[in-house]
C-alpha cells in the first residue's frame, strides 16, 4: 500500500509540473539591458530602447524560448552603470547584457561583466578601450580610430580645410578619444590644429572657447560632442559671427540637435552609423519599415538601428551556440561574420565590428545622407 501511494504521489508531482507549464522547458532567455533612461543621456536611451522593442517584436524567442529583456537604468552615470550591471548579473541572472550604450558608461560597467564572465555587447560605445584586452566584452559599432580618420579625411578633402579648431568635452571618454584620433589623422593629411579647447557636459556658456576660436580663424571646427552642448555651441558660434563649418561625431544624430540648434546647425556635418537614405541591406529596409510604422512622427536614427542590430547579433549567437551557456554564447559572438544588419554588413574582429561609416549633414532642418565610407 505504501509503495502504491508513493508511486501515485510521484505521478501526481510529474503531472503538476507539466500543468504548471513545464518550468524547465519554457524558462525565458533573460537578456539584460543597461541603458541611460534618465539623466543627461536619457534621449539616447529612449532611442535605443525603441530599436530593442522593434527587434524583439520581430523575433520574440530563440531556441524555442521567449526572450525576456531586463532593463536597468544606469542614470547616465558611471558609478550607477557598474551597479546596474552587477544587478543584472546577480539578481536577474541574465545570459548576456546589451549596454551600456555610451562609451563612458560602458567602460564603467564592463569590468563587472568581465569579472562575472557574462557576455556584454554595446551597440554604441565607440571608444577603443571598451573591448581592449577583454574576453567577454563586445561592440556592434565601429570604433573611434576609424570614425576619427574618416572625419579628418572629410575635413581635408571635402571641406578643403587646412586648419581646424577642436572642442573637446573632457567629461566624456568618447569625446576625448575621437578628438584625439581626428587630430592625429588631420595632421597626417597635412592639416594644422590651431586651437584645442575643453568644455564639460552640462556647460551652457561657451563664450571663452568661441573667442579663442574666432581669434584663430580655423577653416573648420571639429566638435564631437553630445547633441545638447553641440547645438548650443553652434548657436553661440553663429551669434558671434563665426562662420566656419562645424564637423561632429555620431553623438550628433538626435532630433533634439535640430530642435535646439535651429538654423545654427544648418550645414553641420557628422560621421555616424546609419541613415535610411543610405540603407544597403534587407535588414535595413525592414528596420525602416518597422520604425516608420511604430513611430510615424520620428525619423529612424543610429542608436535605434544599432540597438536593433545588437539584439539580433546576440540572438544569432545564441541560436548558433544552441545554448544559453555563457561561454558558448561568447564564442559565437566572436565568430560573427558578414552579419546582415540594419547598419550594414559587418564582421566581428577582436571583439569590434568592422563596418561602414555614414556621413550626414543638416539641410533644411533635416538630416541628409552625403556618403557611406567602407572600411
Amino acid at each position: 500500500m505504501t509503495e502504491r501511494l508513493s508511486m501515485s504521489a510521484l505521478v501526481a508531482l510529474l503531472l503538476l509540473a507539466l500543468c504548471a507549464g513545464g518550468v524547465m522547458a519554457v524558462e525565458p532567455v533573460r537578456i539584460g539591458v543597461c541603458y541611460p533612461m534618465t539623466g543627461s543621456s536619457a534621449a539616447y536611451g529612449a532611442m535605443g530602447y525603441k530599436g530593442l522593442e522593434l527587434a524583439r517584436k520581430e523575433r520574440p524567442s530563440v531556441l524555442g524560448r521567449k526572450v525576456e529583456l531586463s532593463l536597468a537604468d544606469n542614470r547616465s552615470d558611471r558609478v550607477e552603470s557598474a551597479r546596474a550591471i552587477a544587478r543584472l548579473v546577480r539578481k536577474n541572472r541574465v545570459t548576456a547584457i546589451i549596454g551600456g550604450l555610451t562609451s563612458s558608461n560602458t567602460l564603467a560597467g564592463a569590468p563587472v561583466a568581465e569579472e562575472a564572465g557574462v557576455p556584454m555587447i554595446s551597440p554604441w560605445a565607440t571608444n577603443p578601450a571598451v573591448t581592449r584586452g577583454r574576453k567577454w566584452i563586445f561592440r556592434a559599432c565601429f570604433t573611434d580610430p576609424f570614425q576619427g580618420a574618416v572625419a579628418a579625411r572629410f575635413a581635408r578633402k571635402n571641406l578643403a580645410a587646412k586648419t581646424a579648431a577642436v572642442l573637446i568635452d573632457l567629461s566624456q571618454d568618447y569625446c576625448v578619444g575621437i578628438a584625439s584620433f581626428f587630430i592625429t589623422n588631420f595632421k597626417k593629411l597635412g592639416g594644422s590644429i590651431v586651437a584645442r579647447l575643453p568644455y564639460n557636459t552640462g556647460d551652457l556658456d561657451f563664450t571663452a572657447q568661441l573667442a579663442a576660436i574666432r581669434a584663430s580663424h580655423p577653416d573648420v571646427i571639429y566638435c564631437p560632442g553630445y547633441f545638447k552642448e553641440l547645438a548650443l555651441i553652434a548657436r553661440q558660434a553663429r551669434e558671434t559671427g563665426i562662420r566656419a563649418p562645424i564637423l561632429a561625431g555620431d553623438a550628433a544624430q538626435a532630433e533634439q540637435l535640430i530642435k535646439i540648434g535651429g538654423r545654427a546647425v544648418e550645414g553641420l556635418s557628422f560621421t555616424t552609423h546609419f541613415d535610411e537614405q543610405g540603407v544597403t541591406t534587407e535588414a535595413g529596409r525592414r528596420f525602416v519599415r518597422a520604425f516608420r510604422a511604430a513611430y510615424p512622427d520620428s525619423t529612424p536614427d543610429s542608436v535605434s538601428a544599432l540597438s536593433y542590430d545588437t539584439y539580433n547579433i546576440l540572438l544569432d549567437a545564441i541560436a548558433r551556440a544552441g545554448s544559453t551557456e555563457r561561454e558558448k554564447v561568447r564564442q559565437q559572438l566572436e565568430n560573427t561574420k558578414k552579419f546582415q544588419g540594419a547598419t550594414g554588413v559587418m564582421t566581428m574582429k577582436d571583439h569590434d565590428m568592422i563596418k561602414p561609416v555614414v556621413i550626414l549633414t543638416v539641410r533644411n532642418g533635416m538630416f541628409r545622407w552625403l556618403a557611406t565610407v567602407n572600411p
